[in-house]
């Protein structure tokens, strides 16, 4: 059972996505009150946060620092805020993911899906690297901003190199297309999914992968991509 908070005073949104999720063993308890669910925390054990950032009583933006400063465990940004300004706050602030709403529940089961596995990717990860080393084909040296593949540098565009290197720093997560647009500084705002799907086409050709049987980035429908080796 993967044990979920959730912060949200809509009340009727709160039951939707309670009983959506409940299809897939995952209990949400729900606390309107920021001040409420931040000890809450203190008395009981999450796999994950779901925030709200308009709450009465206390911003979700501070709510989301506090509960970073003392805890390490995902939080996803679930708000009807769309301002580009609270989505980056949000993020540097210690947020693992942001929702606009409204989004469709779908989409939130395979990002609580996508942020767990992250984790425990990591934690087998930290666990086994002092025994283990494990070589990846696609690597990235910040330093130079240069992505090699298989000890080859890529030759890539401004929005090629910025959409792959965050694909590479969210390795083993689902990643939207809009997520891309507002996170890759080359891409403008104004771009389409369509646009994105190029770019990844173009990308894909530069890793040698086959169309019906990627290896690194794959499709997930209605949603985006993600990225493994």
């Amino acid at each position: 059972m993967i044990n979920i908070l959730m912060i949200e005073d809509d009340g009727e949104l709160a039951e939707i996505l309670t009983e959506y999720l409940e299809q897939f063993n995952m209990k949400v308890t729900n606390i309107e009150d920021p001040f409420l669910g931040l000890s809450t925390l203190n008395t009981q054990k999450f796999d994950l946060v779901i925030l709200d950032l308009t709450l009465p009583g206390l911003d979700g933006l501070e709510v989301c620092s506090d509960i970073r400063k003392r805890y390490d465990i995902p939080i996803i940004i679930s708000s009807a805020r769309h301002d580009i300004t609270d989505k980056v706050e949000a993020l540097e602030r210690g947020a693992d993911d942001y929702m606009p709403k409204p989004y469709d529940p779908r989409e939130l089961e395979a990002r609580i899906r996508s942020l767990l596995r992250r984790e425990k990717h990591e934690f087998d990860a930290g666990t086994t690297s002092s025994t283990k080393e494990v070589k990846k084909d696609i690597t990235i040296n910040n330093e130079k901003s240069i992505i090699s593949f298989k000890a080859e540098e890529l030759v890539l565009t401004n929005a090629e190199y910025g959409i792959l290197k965050y694909l590479l720093k969210k390795e083993g997560g689902v990643v939207s297309r809009e997520e891309l647009i507002y996170n890759v500084e080359a891409i403008s705002e104004e771009s389409t999914n369509k646009s994105i799907d190029v770019i990844i086409g173009r990308i894909r050709q530069k890793l040698d992968e086959v169309p019906k049987d990627p290896k690194y980035i794959h499709s997930v429908r209605g949603i985006g991509y993600k990225f493994t080796q």
